[in-house]
């Protein structure tokens, strides 16, 4: 349990648009950030971070919160995982007991799977680094592939025992249960035997996006025709090889600061650039690129650059995994190494700068350098030209941009010497098959036409649905409530007083004074916690909700708290003025109290209109009718103060 003290230190010092930096691409937008949501696939940026108001707002997704509820909806941390995250980050120490394994078995399946993996990389890595085996093995291995000591730390590397149960059964002494060991897939079971999947084997762990263990590769260092050279963990809960990218934990802040990514193939070759100090590397793992891959890299940079170890079977088999990549109208390119050389042995033969020289003077657009490559292998051949002249087309459609794809249409008619109409006639071709394709799916329902504003507005009685106005109540608390808004009154005298009043003790005591309820439980607290605190003489300010240990409580606040619009400041550098809320917060906050209560009483009249209809007894009746007109009375009066017209 971590003490209350603790918590508020780690929220004061957690800068929220440091911490959502680190996984998604945040662009500064007047006084808040922007980027691509990191929840939903979205080509326009509507995920917002605000530093001023500590929150974060996704308005694809309707995510949103505190930097600790980001944490929990990204990473999927438990509030204390989260909490002890920030603290790693910004140094601060909490008092903590050590888990026991009774306490471990409680934990829920995900958080123990993590457990287990934390586990098995301190086991590995000591192997690694402190037993005879390890030293004379694995690290001579990592050593020859010139990786210094504090690479081999930083990315946590280890070396599995050459003996059938080391690790399961150190495991098992240690308290984790044998179900554990085979759902993360480090111990395997066949006919009632339990033994270890990475057993003398080099090992790699693979980190999600804040640095937790997710699961391993393995590669072994003898010659056996018998045995894969890499071995991985299988698919589980918290591990899933398609949506994971190895080395981005690392890479992701190196990605941003150059906008651009450089993918390679296997764990080494990320480790041989990271270490030569090219940091911005991520490796599919021996996978074909997914879509989720594509996305992840997405949003850090538009940028990805594939290096080739020079087999061109190889990259034409990859072509698919960068068709993906154009889809997501990302740009592409292509640095092939010498012939017998990869990444990782390129980078160990060459002196940093020259690798950078290399990579960056050798990096061909895709689309041109797919283009000769097959206009090389069609040669003269009228049949496979015309087959690589609707290949390259077909690419070229994937690109979600016009002007991109004019472009390149240009370029690839000047490659193939073909000429430009030819190569845009089937385009358009190919195009209109797709869209009719697409059309094939069944028409959304009509919507109806919008009207065009009114000032006086009608409103249909039997819409007693109050969400709309419980939430603009709410949410007034919530951004003005500590604001002062001024009455005019009379004194003794009969001259005009200025009276301030807090907006939050003008709503709490208005509807209090009306047994005013919402029908909304979230919103019905956060009124609850201001009339308890104004009875104690004071008002609670937005961070109280948003950093609030319910978590319903916190996501409505920053969701009421956030807005996706900001005022330029050249509307008024060009003295274009617009009516802002808080120049008006007095009409605000009394027109959207008056509105509640309106549909307060539509409820109220709509329900006894009910009871009236249900009634037998004539005197019940009677009385029923006699509130019904009293209630109407009000309705009126209230509609008038907001200039509506009652239809019913």
């Amino acid at each position: 349990m971590i003490k209350r003290e603790a918590i508020q230190k780690i929220l004061e010092a957690a800068r929220i648009e440091e911490v959502v930096g680190e996984f998604v691409n945040l662009k500064k937008s007047g006084k808040n950030y922007k980027g691509l949501s990191p929840f939903t696939n979205e080509t326009n940026p509507s995920f917002f971070v605000s530093p001023a108001k500590n929150i974060f707002k996704c308005f694809s997704s309707d995510k949103g919160g505190n930097v600790v509820t980001f944490l929990m909806e990204h990473e999927h941390f438990t509030y204390p995982e989260a909490l002890r995250y920030l603290a790693q980050k910004y140094n601060i120490e909490i008092e903590e007991e050590q888990q026991t394994p009774e306490e471990l078995q409680q934990l829920n399946e995900r958080e123990t799977l993590f457990q287990v993996n934390d586990f098995a990389q301190k086991y590995f890595t000591n192997n690694l680094l402190e037993t005879e085996q390890g030293k004379a093995i694995g690290l001579s291995y990592l050593k020859e592939r010139s990786f210094r000591e504090e690479t081999i730390r930083k990315f946590q590397l280890g070396y599995g025992i050459d003996k059938w149960d080391a690790f399961t059964q150190h495991a098992q002494q240690n308290g984790y249960k044998k179900e554990y060991l085979l759902k993360t897939g480090l111990s395997i079971e066949k006919e009632s035997k339990v033994y270890d999947r990475f057993r003398a084997r080099v090992i790699f762990p693979i980190h999600n996006l804040s640095g937790r263990i997710l699961g391993f590769g393995g590669r072994i260092l003898v010659s056996d025709e018998h045995k894969p050279k890499y071995v991985n963990s299988p698919g589980s809960v918290i591990y899933n090889k398609s949506q994971i990218l190895y080395g981005l934990y690392f890479a992701k802040n190196a990605i941003i600061k150059a906008d651009n990514c450089y993918l390679v193939e296997g764990y080494t070759d990320v480790i041989s650039f990271y270490q030569s100090g090219i940091e911005n590397v991520v490796a599919s793992s021996g996978t074909s690129l997914t879509s989720d891959q594509i996305r992840l890299i997405k949003r850090y940079t538009p940028n990805i650059t594939i290096l080739y170890d020079g087999d061109a079977a190889g990259i034409k088999a990859s072509f698919r995994g960068i068709d993906l990549i154009l889809e997501e109208g990302m740009n592409v390119k292509i640095v092939m190494f010498p012939e017998g050389e990869d990444p990782d042995l390129f980078v160990r033969n060459n002196r940093t700068a020259d690798v950078i020289k290399f990579i960056t003077g050798d990096a061909n657009d895709f689309i041109k350098f797919k283009t000769r490559l097959l206009k090389d292998e069609a040669a003269n051949d009228p049949v496979k030209k015309a087959n690589l002249i609707r290949d390259i087309v077909e690419t070229i459609t994937l690109i979600p941009d016009a002007i991109f794809r004019t472009v390149y249409i240009k370029e690839c008619s000047n490659i193939l010497d073909i000429p430009e109409q030819t190569l845009m006639n089937e385009l358009n071709k190919i195009l209109r098959r797709k869209f009719k394709k697409r059309s094939n799916i069944p028409e959304p329902e009509e919507i109806p036409p919008v009207t065009q504003y009114q000032h006086i507005q009608q409103v249909g009685l039997d819409d007693n649905k109050s969400e709309y106005q419980e939430k603009d109540v709410i949410r007034l608390l919530l951004n003005y409530g500590m604001d002062d808004i001024i009455f005019e009154e009379k004194d003794e005298e009969n001259n005009i007083v200025n009276i301030p009043v807090k907006v939050a003790r003008f709503i709490v005591n208005d509807l209090k004074e009306d047994d005013i309820q919402f029908h909304n439980p979230v919103y019905q607290l956060i009124f609850e916690e201001y009339a308890l605190a104004l009875e104690k003489d004071y008002i609670p300010d937005d961070q109280y909700f948003i950093n609030h240990t319910d978590e319903n409580i916190s996501h409505t606040a920053a969701h009421l708290l956030s807005s996706p619009y900001e005022l330029s400041s050249n509307w008024i550098k060009n003295r274009i003025f617009v009516p802002i809320e808080k120049e008006n917060l007095k009409y605000s906050m009394e027109t959207s109290v008056l509105a509640l209560k309106a549909k307060e009483i539509e409820h109220q009249i709509s329900l006894n209109q009910q009871c009236i209809k249900e009634t037998k007894n004539e005197e019940d009746i009677l009385i029923l009718l006699e509130e019904q007109k009293g209630l109407k009375i009000v309705s009126r009066q209230i509609n008038s103060r907001l200039s509506r017209i009652i239809i019913k």
